[in-house]
């Protein structure tokens, strides 16, 4: 059975950045990046293969155009 998890940046100031994410397009999590340590937070404390895959391709993103992207996919 295979995963999809969509995120989607909601705010972003010069310190860290929010994305929205969740399965099949549920948006019902919330997580922060601290740019400067890249360290990752959920709101709700389980940092799973969920937030995971979403972190995961908001940094491929990241590093490949050197912004935070607006949204991300990931689907296995």
């Amino acid at each position: 059975m295979g995963m999809m998890v969509t995120g989607r940046k909601v705010s972003e100031t010069p310190d860290e950045v929010r994305y929205e994410f969740g399965l099949d397009r549920r948006f019902d999590r919330v997580l922060t990046i601290d740019k400067a340590s890249w360290e990752v937070s959920p709101e709700d404390g389980q940092l799973d293969t969920a937030a995971g895959a979403v972190v995961s391709k908001i940094k491929k993103a990241w590093r490949e155009q050197g912004e935070f992207p607006p949204g991300v996919l990931f689907a296995s």
